[in-house]
């Protein structure tokens, strides 16, 4: 796999097979995602210093269940069983798994038995409040393994062989429901595995480097379409600690950036990094594209097909080029590793590159395709790059075409530009700035009648949007304090000519989405 110690997780299609791997890298270990169906071959070849059986939704007796080798169990490696993993282990080393009398899915509180592998360091008859998610459940554990937790509505809450071991628990230990659940996972990886936890961003980025030169080789040359966010910013500063000047980096100015935004990135990676940066000032053309356009997948396709024609054209300027930098994170490529087994693809690509490797004929370079967002904001800070930058907040591919509503103009954009950099200041100014997902403005083409200086106006709305989320899936509107929404409002009606009216938009999602359009 890699030089430091890796943990295998093996995925049976859980809803929190990522959160497994999360909590493994938060205690210094690497760790790898695959589908349960991995052969014994790969597995021995990958030399994993420890396997993880991860949950899932169907019963080791439901046609079609997924199965593994009974195999495994006699590689040798130590295995934790989570959830639906211990029942596996059970149902193939001869306990028996059931049909559970009710469903549980919650909290419950489990009892420790015996405190031994997983459960290190608990005391008989401690009670663990632990978050549990399931339907079977196991009525009688394998030869040779030991009882160590139980639950009212699960006799064998936990079991281990610790001759061979293989530690199982009933309850998710990944999740912030079970409490000691770092321990427990903690107790997994450094007492049964004997691990020294060597994964750190420092040695993260001597491998990186290495890989990058060995697929680039010592005369290629990478292109890089830079957007200013968080993951293309530190794919351009590995790289370009890689592999130098034979890195092209191209940003292209569409007109639907926030206020600065061109000149950070300029000062960042052209004054401060020293990297060679194309700046393509194509506002005209875009806006020119955008006129009168309201739909928003119209948009988007324009605003997509126009960024493809202007890269392709400034790439063939670009002698020897023959990769193309992706900014693919981790959780793209668990999500489009089928739990079956079938072949990994990338499922998302970054919103600026998305069709131009097949068109322009490139390989990829997909630097940060191990990490997970948090890492990559680490990754940064161990590159130098600028915490305001690192700490960004996302901001969506058509950039402000989707929170200018109705049609593009300079001039809506420009007021929605001036708007947003006051919301910007006011929650940077109250401390909340990196606590939040998202704060932003939206224009609306909403004119009402207000009073300025004895004067009627008649002007557009903005709505102030500020939303809380993990993942960008679901997300909770922010209860923002009254008197910061007061400041904002009073400063975008006395400072931003265009609008005099703000509202505060408290839509979660679902029912609504982050953006507007």
């Amino acid at each position: 796999m890699r030089q430091h110690q890796t943990i295998l997780i093996l995925d049976f299609g859980s809803q929190y097979t990522q959160l497994i791997a999360r909590r493994i890298r938060e205690q210094a270990v690497y760790c790898e995602v695959h589908p349960y169906s991995v052969g014994l071959d790969k597995i021995r070849a990958m030399g994993p210093a420890g396997i993880v059986l991860s949950g899932g939704p169907m019963s080791v007796y439901e046609e079609g269940a997924p199965l593994i080798s009974p195999e495994l169990f006699g590689l040798g490696v130590p295995i934790l069983g989570i959830c639906y993993g211990a029942q596996l282990t059970a149902h193939l080393l001869g306990g028996k798994v059931d049909s559970a009398t009710r469903r549980e899915y919650g909290r419950a509180q489990v009892a420790v038995i015996e405190g031994v592998g997983a459960l290190a360091g608990m005391a008989a008859g401690d009670s663990l409040a632990v978050w549990m998610s399931h339907g079977d459940h196991v009525d009688a554990i394998p030869p040779g393994f030991v009882h160590t937790a139980s639950s009212d509505n699960c006799p064998f809450a936990g079991f281990a062989d610790p001759a061979r071991r293989i530690h199982c628990v009933q309850f998710h230990p990944e999740v912030v429901h079970t409490p000691r659940g770092a321990e427990i996972l903690g107790n997994f990886l450094f007492r049964v595995c004997g691990l020294a936890g060597d994964w750190s961003m420092a040695s993260f980025v001597d491998e990186a480097i290495a890989r990058i030169r060995a697929q680039v080789g010592p005369e290629g040359r990478v292109i890089c379409g830079l957007s200013g966010g968080v993951d293309s910013s530190v794919a351009a500063a590995i790289l370009h600690k890689a592999i130098g000047d034979r890195l092209t980096c191209i940003f292209v100015d569409n007109g639907l950036l926030r206020r600065g935004e061109r000149d950070q990135v300029d000062a960042v990676f052209r004054d401060h990094f020293k990297v060679d940066l194309r700046v393509i000032d194509a506002t005209d053309r875009f806006l020119n594209a955008l006129a009168g356009v309201t739909d928003p997948e119209r948009k988007r396709k324009i605003i997509g097909l126009e960024f493809i024609n202007v890269f392709d054209a400034e790439a063939k300027t670009i002698a020897n080029a023959r990769f193309l930098a992706q900014g693919t994170l981790y959780p793209d490529v668990i999500e489009s590793v089928s739990v079956r087994g079938g072949p990994s693809h990338v499922i998302k690509s970054h919103h600026n590159v998305g069709g131009l490797p097949e068109r322009m004929n490139l390989a990829l370079v997909e630097p940060l395709r191990e990490l997970f967002k948090d890492e990559v904001r680490a990754l940064g800070a161990e590159l130098g790059l600028p915490r305001h930058m690192l700490m960004r907040q996302p901001f969506p591919g058509p950039g402000l075409a989707v929170r200018c509503l109705g049609d593009l103009r300079k001039e809506r954009l420009d007021v929605l530009r001036a708007a947003d950099a006051i919301i910007e200041e006011e929650i940077r100014s109250a401390g909340l700035y990196e606590s939040i997902w998202q704060s932003f403005g939206v224009l609306l083409p909403v004119r009402s009648v207000g009073v300025m200086g004895d004067a009627r106006t008649y002007e557009e709305t903005l709505a102030v949007r500020a939303v809380h989320s993990r993942d960008g899936m679901t997300a909770d509107w922010v209860p923002l304090p009254h008197d910061l929404l007061g400041r904002i409002s009073s400063r975008v009606i006395n400072e931003v000519r265009g609008i005099n009216r703000v509202v505060y938009d408290i839509t979660s999602k679902p029912p609504g989405t982050i953006e507007w359009e």
